[in-house]
């Protein structure tokens, strides 16, 4: 199937299976068996489309093949088939019945790895291969996950509702912290690069279809900006063997400039709501780097305010070493890697954490401990673009 017709397709699914879901949800009131019909619609459509076309009506398609085949399984089952057959084509689900669906597959109940499975199966659409593709896992691994996980909202009652609101602060943040990671698993590119960007689109949508819900929320509106600016410069972070490209090495004519600006507009009204969080942090950061023309007009002063404030509200031993990053540009190398030394012991397993001591080591002409931390960075990073990275670094020394 054509790349094209491949990304229509996967659109086309994840705006309708997670519709779909809610509705059937809505009506039977059983989370796993809704969730069930949704994935045999999907696969009949995974099936049938790629030769056959996308239908005029896919989500009329969809919303067919999930009730005969919810009819045929459960014919035996009196009351559910009676609210099957009660359906009828369109369900317009209401965006509480969407938020529920979200914050039922997020639930904190659940462990992080079957929130995200759940998420992507149920909302967003994917078959269990697909999932086990995208992570590098199993599919038996990925199936697993998704049955223990429905099986828990089972036996546990977890309510298919949208938490209180002495409840929701806490339930919305694993919700995003849940979209952020699907983003990073494909911006960071551990998989292939095609299934990556695929992931990347799902967690934009998801961060979008979010913002629609909840429109007054600013972390939503600031994890939506976030992978808008990174999805600006995607084009430009490979070359065109596949290699990644630094940085301050990019083509930012390659940039999608119109896509910065809109993410910078929705910080902007964002940030008038004066409820500041780490994703506006984050996104804001970013913005200065994309709001730059060239690398030598990146605002390091404003970078390094920003990651003072991130700092404030979520201390990390890694933001540290981002603003020990921002440092080196603002007070100098020798100020940076002082920074560096004190966070030896919460780092000395990341290999970004040696990648950057690496380049400071350099600058303050130390090669050979340079030449040894780019060998420490290697060993610990499984990212074949990274790793290329470091070996063509390891080749110049």
């Amino acid at each position: 199937m054509a790349q094209t017709s491949h990304a229509e397709l996967a659109r086309v699914v994840r705006e309708h299976a997670g519709r779909l879901a809610t509705a059937l949800m809505h009506l039977t009131g059983d989370f796993a068996a809704a969730e069930d019909l949704v994935q045999d619609a999907v696969l009949a459509a995974l099936h049938h489309w790629p030769s056959e076309g996308i239908p005029d009506r896919p989500d009329a398609w969809l919303f067919t093949v999930a009730r005969r085949r919810g009819l045929d399984v459960l014919r035996r089952q009196e009351t559910y088939r009676d609210k099957l057959a009660q359906l009828r084509w369109p369900v317009q689900p209401d965006p509480d019945e969407q938020l529920r669906l979200i914050f039922t597959c997020c639930h904190p109940a659940l462990p992080r790895p079957a929130q995200i499975a759940l998420t992507l199966r149920v909302v967003c659409g994917l078959t269990t291969a697909q999932i086990a593709r995208a992570f590098l896992v199993h599919e038996s691994a990925v199936a697993r996950r998704i049955t223990r996980a429905k099986r828990k909202i089972t036996d546990a009652g977890i309510p298919y509702r949208i938490p209180s609101d002495d409840e929701l602060g806490a339930r919305l943040a694993q919700v995003l912290t849940v979209i952020y990671l699907l983003f990073n698993e494909g911006y960071l590119s551990t998989a292939e690069q095609a299934q990556s960007r695929d992931l990347v689109d799902d967690a934009e949508w998801l961060a979008g279809l979010l913002h629609k819900l909840m429109p007054t929320e600013p972390e939503v509106m600031g994890l939506l900006a976030l992978i808008m600016l990174h999805r600006a410069r995607a084009d430009a972070r490979f070359d065109a063997d596949g290699a990644l490209v630094r940085l301050q090495d990019q083509d930012r004519s390659r940039w999608d400039r119109r896509a910065i600006a809109d993410a910078s507009r929705l910080l902007i009204r964002a940030g008038l709501l004066q409820r500041p969080g780490p994703y506006q942090l984050q996104a804001a950061i970013v913005a200065c780097h994309a709001e730059a023309e060239r690398w030598q007009d990146t605002d390091w002063e404003q970078i390094l305010l920003l990651y003072d404030m991130l700092l404030h509200l979520e201390p990390s031993p890694v933001t540290r070493l981002h603003r020990a990053v921002a440092l080196r540009y603002v007070h100098g190398p020798k100020d940076a890697m002082d920074e560096l030394d004190t966070l030896a012991g919460d780092l000395d397993g990341y290999h970004l954490y040696h990648a950057t001591r690496a380049e400071l080591l350099r600058q303050l002409g130390q090669p050979e401990r340079a030449r040894a931390a780019d060998v420490r960075a290697l060993e610990l990073t499984a990212n074949p673009a990274e790793q290329a990275v470091l070996q063509q670094r390891l080749t110049w020394a």
